[in-house]
């Protein structure tokens, strides 16, 4: 989307609309992943350190006021870069995450014993700088722990007042409902775009159950994205580009939908902020939606 300076003042997250996690903690809709502040491979520290400062720093002057991040994002760079761009927080959240550890890059294993969540917690804490996470969320179920052991630890951390929220990732709809017979739920975190479906029913599940559904890779558009397709059509007829189009879309496809679109670069940060002010027709939704399912089920084939 090319931006005039008008537009450009005229950016904010604001226009996405707002979402209470947890009932009581109200953020824009559209907010921030901050893994790619980092190194190669989610390793060590970026390449343009000061690049993903500015980025960070633009954050709240764009009215993006929920950040997503995890202990293991470097590991540990992503939430040092955090604090060092951003704190006191004012008004913005940072929900962080823990429950995978790191060898190297690219590389994620679950740990899920619960002194090792505990202690991750504490270190998130003590990194970002706040006296309560605000949202934290178990990166995933370690197979090799009993859940009710994961679940335990992480309602032991909210009666100490560690955690404020508790959200999950990658789960399935029987899976939250095994922790919320241990914690409360606020925020489930898998992977789902215009054109991943594989959380269709967990994404309808959190709908019901007012839980924040936040989209892992949201931009994604696959083949959809070349010339001549429904959304390169709409894109052009919206003067968007389609990973606008496709954001737009995930935005509408539910109140609940809470996209953490990420990036190190101010460029991209603002072109993804210009996606919560794009409106799509409820022509041009339905047809995306079709298009999306029809490539779901041909990825699946």
């Amino acid at each position: 989307m090319t931006m005039t300076s008008e537009h450009h003042n005229a950016l904010n997250a604001a226009q996405s609309g707002t979402f209470d996690i947890g009932g009581d903690l109200s953020v824009n809709r559209l907010g921030f992943g901050a893994m790619r502040v980092t190194g190669q491979g989610i390793w060590g520290d970026p390449d343009d350190r000061e690049g993903s400062l500015a980025t960070l720093r633009r954050l709240p002057e764009l009215g993006v006021n929920f950040i997503d991040t995890a202990d293991s994002y470097g590991p540990a760079v992503s939430e040092e870069l955090i604090r060092e761009a951003l704190h006191p927080y004012d008004s913005v959240v940072i929900a962080t995450k823990g429950g995978l550890t790191r060898t190297g890059p690219d590389v994620w294993i679950p740990v899920g014993r619960p002194e090792y969540l505990k202690q991750q917690a504490h270190l998130s804490r003590r990194r970002l700088g706040v006296e309560r996470i605000d949202l934290w969320q178990l990166h995933r179920i370690d197979p090799k722990v009993p859940r009710d052991e994961q679940f335990g630890a992480i309602k032991e951390l909210m009666d100490e007042g560690v955690i404020r929220h508790v959200g999950l990732s990658e789960v399935s709809v029987e899976e939250i409902e095994a922790a919320r017979k241990v914690i409360p739920v606020s925020t489930v975190q898998n992977l789902y775009n215009l054109v991943n479906r594989g959380s269709e029913d967990v994404l309808d599940y959190c709908e019901r159950e007012n839980i924040g559904f936040i989209p892992w890779f949201p931009l994604a558009a696959g083949s959809l994205a070349r010339e001549g397709s429904v959304l390169s059509e709409v894109a052009a007829r919206l003067g968007a580009s389609p990973s606008q189009v496709a954001l737009a879309w995930v935005l509408r496809r539910s109140a609940v939908m809470l996209p953490i679109p990420g990036t190190g670069k101010v460029r991209h940060l603002e072109e993804n902020v210009a996606a919560a002010s794009l409106h799509l027709s409820d022509e041009d939704f339905r047809a995306l939606d079709e298009v999306g399912r029809q490539e779901w089920a041909r990825q699946k084939d």
